[in-house]
C-alpha cells in the first residue's frame, strides 16, 4: 500500500498523537471522579512542589491509575510487537505471541503460585519463570529434528501449549472451589487491575530493551520473511537472528504477560489492522504497531473499567471484540500481508 507525502504525515499524526491522548483521558475513568485539571495539577506536582494536591487524589492518580494505565500501554504493545516479529519470522498470518507456549507456561506458573498460596509479587515471578522454561522447552524439542525447522518449532510450541494447558487444568482441579479457583480462573482471563508500581518497574525495563532491540532489527525481518535461501544468499546466520528474536520476543511476552494475565487476540489482530494501514514493510509495520497495539489495549481497558458496575477481565473483552473484527479480515483476504 503507497501513501502520498500527506498522508504518510496525517497517519504518523495518528500513531503518535492517539496513545498520548488516550493516556490523559484515561486518567479520568473510574468511580473515583477526577477532572481533567487535576490530573495536570497532580502529574505537575511531582515536579514542582508548588502545586498543593489532596492525598486521595494523588493516591488514586499515581498508586491505582497511573500504574495500570502504563501497563496497559506496555502489555499492548509488547504482544502487537511480538505479533507482528511472529508473523514474519514464521511466514504464517495465524501466528501470535503464544505460540511456542509461553501464556499457557505463565499460566501454569500462576496457577501454582495461587495455590500456594503466594503473594501477588510470587505470583508475577513464577509466571514469568515458567512462560520462559516452556518457550526453552519448546526450543529444545525442535532442536531434535533437522528438518523443517520453522514448522516443527511451531507445531513443538503448540504441543507445549497443550501440555500446559493440562497442568493448569489440573491445578484448577485441586483448588479451592471458593477460593483459590476464582482466583486461578480470574487470572487466567486477564486483569489490570492488579498492578502495583514496585513490580511494574523492572518489568518496564526488560520489556523496554527488548523492544529497542526489536526496532533496531527491524529491517532483518524483511529479508527473513522472504525465506531461508535468499536470506543466507544475502549473507544472514539466519538460525541465530532467529533464535535473537524468539528470545527477545519471548522475554517481553512471559514480562506482559506476568503483570496481566493471559490477554489474547491482541497479537493476532492488532500486527493485520496496523499492516492495512502501513503495507508489509517491517521498518514501518514495527514501530506503528507498538503505537496501536497499546492504544488498542488501554482502549481496552478503559471500556472494561467503564462497561459495568464490576469491571470485566480484559481477555474476555478482547476476545470479544477481537474475534468479530478478525472475521473482517478474513473477510478482505491476506493480500495486503502478501503484498
Amino acid at each position: 500500500m503507497n501513501f502520498k507525502y500527506s498522508e504518510n504525515k496525517i497517519l504518523s499524526l495518528f500513531f503518535v498523537t492517539t496513545p498520548i491522548l488516550l493516556f490523559f483521558l484515561s486518567f479520568l475513568i473510574g468511580r473515583y471522579p477526577i477532572t481533567p485539571i487535576e490530573v495536570i495539577y497532580t502529574l505537575i506536582s511531582k515536579f514542582n512542589p508548588n502545586y498543593v494536591i489532596s492525598d486521595t487524589v494523588s493516591s488514586v492518580v499515581f498508586n491505582i491509575r497511573l500504574p495500570r494505565i502504563v501497563g496497559a500501554l506496555v502489555v499492548g504493545a509488547t504482544l502487537s510487537v511480538v505479533g507482528t516479529t511472529f508473523q514474519a519470522i514464521f511466514k504464517n498470518p495465524l501466528v501470535s505471541p503464544d505460540i511456542l507456549g509461553v501464556s499457557s507456561g505463565a499460566g501454569f506458573g500462576a496457577a501454582i503460585a495461587i495455590l500456594l498460596n503466594g503473594s501477588s509479587y510470587i505470583i508475577q515471578s513464577l509466571a514469568f519463570i515458567f512462560g520462559m522454561i516452556s518457550v526453552t522447552i519448546t526450543y529444545f524439542i525442535s532442536r531434535v529434528y533437522k528438518s523443517s525447522g520453522v514448522l516443527v518449532l511451531v507445531l513443538s510450541g503448540m504441543a507445549i501449549s497443550s501440555f500446559f494447558g493440562s497442568l493448569i487444568s489440573s491445578t484448577k482441579f485441586l483448588a479451592d472451589p471458593n477460593n483459590k479457583l476464582p482466583e486461578i480462573t480470574f487470572w487466567l482471563m486477564g486483569s489490570l487491575a492488579s498492578i502495583k508500581p514496585k513490580v511494574l518497574i523492572p518489568v518496564l525495563i526488560i520489556i523496554f530493551i527488548g523492544l529497542i532491540i526489536l526496532i533496531l532489527l527491524r529491517w532483518r525481518l524483511n529479508i527473513l520473511a522472504m525465506g531461508d535461501e535468499e536470506s543466507q544468499a544475502l549473507g544472514l546466520n539466519t538460525e541465530r537472528l532467529r533464535l535473537i528474536f524468539i528470545i527477545t520476543s519471548t522475554l517481553i511476552t512471559a514480562s506482559a504477560v506476568c503483570i496481566s494475565g493471559v490477554v489474547g487476540w491482541v497479537g493476532l489482530i492488532v500486527p493485520h489492522m496496523t499492516r492495512i494501514l502501513t503495507g508489509p514493510d517491517n521498518t514501518i509495520l514495527l514501530p506503528a504497531s507498538i503505537s496501536f497495539g497499546a492504544s488498542f489495549l488501554l482502549l481496552m481497558d478503559d471500556i472494561a473499567r467503564a462497561l459495568f458496575l464490576v469491571e470485566v477481565p480484559i481477555g474476555i473483552l478482547t476476545a470479544l471484540i477481537g474475534a468479530p473484527l478478525f472475521l473482517l479480515l478474513l473477510k478482505r483476504g491476506y493480500s495486503d500481508w502478501k503484498a
